[in-house]
């Protein structure tokens, strides 16, 4: 690379270019059909792991070696240090010998041309079976089982994103009574017909009678502390654009602690939660930088040490612990929002998507809500919504009509379902699943899910 042995930031910056996954696309491909193994990395790739693809519309195809498989188990372990300490001083018993009720799933690895093994996937109480089952929806229900028959032995609740535990729960809310049917009778419903998960979870089904428990809970408020009464805390990634599930988890998880996991992407770990007393809303991670060089720009997003590669993450430095900067995250780089001059990122969408494919320069936000609630009450949400905008450059834009009315779009029950199938279908896991927040018109099978299925709009008022 021509340093020489030179190490200072200057000649690292002058002699490796900054890249991006689109410009090693070439090197990956030849790696995956086995014709350079060392067009990257000297040690061999073992693997191909597979990224979500939210933000790209596809996922890519990121190598995976020994080293990088060494710096995920460091960052487990120094993580779970660090959780460990906190914990064992909120309770008198400390999280060992129990089981951990893992919502993971797999999707279906393949084999690339030159035959390394890809795919994507993410001691748990659910059998192999469960994980990797074809239908998400049995895979779902058998893990809910799974978390009822083991219910007094859980120490920990997680999964990759925050959205897998709502999602679980707010899917418990609506069969709970054929699952603990399950459990009573020591048999399993029509439900489930995978042959194998049948078998797998017949040898775990054992009559357990949990009906009263569920009974007494008023709209599910402390589902998991009644439930699960030894679970000493929930564990995912709750910031970015998980944090919207955070109230619900909450919700679920009563006084149970809510712990954010730590900082990584598809190409590789980047930080460490060692603040896990901290809520989801404040927390910072560690850079190890041992994991790999890092270089932070002032105002503009940060950039990762693999060949200078772009990560396009936008964080802000909080500190140092010790001499590594503890930072937090705020948005992905391409998830900035811009119609006019505004500026909107995905923590002002929150829960909504967002269509820009309108000739009339406006946002569309899309909402999939429970209940009926009347006209006026929608209206005065997408008010507030609109309202809600704060960047100057949106605010004097709608003053000024460049940037039209935004709309409000109210969807049937189960599209956002239909979106997450339909990345599912393009190879995805659940676990690892994100809500798109911004839909652009390239991404059209999204996009015409959320349009085929528009129940009503409305248009704000608010300027």
């Amino acid at each position: 690379m021509g340093l020489n042995g030179r190490t200072d930031p200057d000649s690292f910056k002058a002699c490796i270019p900054l890249v991006s996954h689109k410009d090693l696309e070439p090197d990956i491909s030849s790696i995956a059909d086995e014709k350079n193994q060392s067009a990257l990395t000297t040690k061999p790739i073992t693997t191909i792991s597979l990224s979500f693809g939210t933000s790209e519309r596809k996922p890519k195809f990121v190598p995976f070696n020994d080293e990088l498989m060494e710096s995920t188990m460091q960052i487990y372990k120094t993580s779970f240090a660090f959780r460990s300490r906190h914990i064992n001083t909120l309770w008198e018993y400390p999280v060992k010998n129990g089981k951990a009720f893992r919502l993971i799933y797999s999707s279906k690895q393949f084999k690339t041309k030159g035959g390394l093994a890809a795919g994507t996937a993410t001691t748990n109480v659910s059998p192999d079976e469960v994980i990797f089952g074809p239908d998400f929806d049995q895979s779902l229900c058998c893990h809910l089982l799974c978390g009822l028959i083991f219910r007094k032995e859980l120490h920990v609740i997680s999964s990759t994103f925050a959205h897998s535990i709502v999602q679980a729960f707010r899917n418990f809310e609506q069969i709970w009574q054929e699952l603990v049917s399950d459990i009573r009778d020591g048999s399993l419903s029509n439900r489930i017909i995978v042959p194998s998960i049948r078998t797998a979870m017949s040898k775990l089904l054992k009559p357990d009678i949990i009906y009263r428990k569920c009974l007494k809970l008023s709209n599910w408020f402390g589902v998991i502390p009644e439930l699960f009464p030894n679970v000493k805390y929930i564990y995912g990634i709750m910031t970015g654009s998980m944090e919207p599930y955070v109230k619900k988890l909450r919700h679920y998880a009563a006084e149970v602690p809510l712990m954010s996991a730590d900082y990584g992407s598809s190409e590789g770990w980047i930080g460490v939660n060692i603040n896990p007393k901290l809520p989801p809303e404040q927390v910072t991670c560690a850079v190890l930088p041992n994991i790999g060089y890092f270089e932070f720009i002032p105002l503009r997003p940060q950039k990762r040490g693999l060949y200078r590669y772009r990560l396009g993450d936008v964080v802000k430095v909080k500190g140092f612990h010790n001499s590594t900067p503890e930072f937090q995250f705020i948005c992905r780089r391409n998830l900035l929002l811009t119609i006019n001059i505004d500026h909107n990122t995905e923590k002002d969408l929150q829960l909504a998507s967002t269509d820009l494919s309108s000739n009339s320069g406006h946002y569309v936000i899309y909402w999939e809500i429970n209940g009926d609630p009347c006209d006026a009450i929608l209206q005065e949400c997408c008010n507030c919504l609109d309202t809600s905008f704060i960047d100057e450059g949106y605010v004097g834009s709608r003053k000024i009509k460049a940037i039209g009315t935004l709309e409000l779009r109210v969807v049937k029950n189960g599209t956002f379902n239909l979106i997450l199938n339909h990345y599912v279908g393009l190879g995805a896991v659940v676990s690892q699943f994100k809500t798109p927040r911004c839909i652009a018109p390239l991404n059209n099978t999204v996009l015409q899910i959320l349009i085929a299925n528009g129940v009503k709009s409305y248009f704000s008022t608010a300027y």
